[in-house]
């Protein structure tokens, strides 16, 4: 399959069911933006939703904006067939998010979904370039903790996993604090599945403080996103535009970090050429696992927009110790 923008750093949900701001959307820069069509949809606006929200898939990609998503609604509601058969006649859609994914036959579903549906279509509509399809799936419930395994391994589109807080919480009867550690096992299991399974995208809770009284990003927003990076999260939902810039701000490499990886890449290469094995840096043993992380952080940084080759340039007299 052709290759996937596995950079999500923010994944930003725009109602599906208001004009106004699928427009404004527009004009954001963003990793992900999420034309949602479940939770900020009431009921009787759910038809007219998929609609805006199919004409904003057919208008051309924005230039701030890497990856346009929309959040169906989920398999149990009966209302996921209808939104996939409208959504995949726009042969832009690239993403689905999938929410209350309790178990693996909720991935088989929407996947047998979509293969039918596009080998329905013309085939004009059918042509080679047009973009496979991504699933990221929402964890939401004790249930779905449990067969995250299961889940993991349900569709070869799956592309990430998302943890949905609030819905936890009130699965478990649970009471959310600023603390955040009664999702302390849930968040863990998640980023830990996901990198087992090799997904690219494990995105964390939203934050539903996006406004200081000064009208700056909250102080707790850069904790929760420091908090769920350091869990082996390396993206969160924002509700609010406000969130976008500190969320990809955090949750892209920091600069000491970006040139202690390339000066371990450079090191490294010359370590390798040398036939050395392990070597050191700054005092410091530097062995395969340590060269496979730095190479890591310098393909992000890279995905990041971050200038590698100037870095490079900087520290290229750089020598394995």
């Amino acid at each position: 399959m052709a290759a996937r923008n596995t950079l999500r750093r923010a994944l930003l949900y725009v109602p599906g069911s208001s004009q106004r701001f699928l427009d404004k959307s527009r004009s954001l820069k963003a990793d992900c933006v999420a034309y949602d069509l479940e939770d900020s949809v009431t009921p009787h606006k759910k038809a007219e939703a998929r609609s805006l929200v199919r004409r904003a898939l057919d208008q051309p990609a924005p230039d701030g904006i890497k990856e346009r998503a929309v959040r169906i609604n989920s398999v149990e509601s009966g209302l996921a067939l209808g939104d996939l058969t409208e959504v995949l006649q726009s042969p832009s859609l690239t993403t689905l998010v999938i929410p209350k994914v309790n178990s693996a036959s909720d991935l088989t579903f929407v996947t047998d979904v979509i293969t039918h549906t596009i080998s329905a279509l013309p085939p004009e509509q059918q042509r080679e370039n047009r973009p496979p399809i991504s699933l990221l799936a929402l964890v939401e419930s004790a249930r779905s903790i449990t067969n995250l395994t299961q889940i993991c391994s349900a569709s070869p589109l799956l592309q990430g996993l998302i943890f949905a807080a609030e819905d936890f919480a009130l699965d478990l009867s649970i009471t959310r604090t600023p603390s955040l550690t009664e999702f302390l096992f849930a968040r863990s299991a998640i980023a830990t599945a996901a990198r087992a399974a090799e997904l690219p995208s494990t995105i964390d809770l939203v934050c539903t403080a996006y406004k200081s009284s000064d009208g700056s990003p909250p102080a707790v927003l850069e904790e929760e996103c420091r908090g769920g990076k350091r869990l082996g999260f390396n993206g969160k939902q924002c509700i609010h535009p406000s969130q976008v810039e500190t969320v990809q701000r955090i949750f892209s490499p920091e600069s000491e970090e970006v040139e202690w990886a390339v000066r371990v890449v450079i090191a490294d290469e010359k370590a390798a050429a040398a036939g050395r094995g392990a070597w050191t840096l700054d005092g410091k043993m530097i062995d395969v696992p340590v060269a496979e992380k730095a190479k890591a952080i310098v393909r992000r940084a890279d995905a990041c927009g971050i200038n590698i080759e100037e870095i490079r340039e900087r520290w290229k007299g750089q020598e394995p110790e």
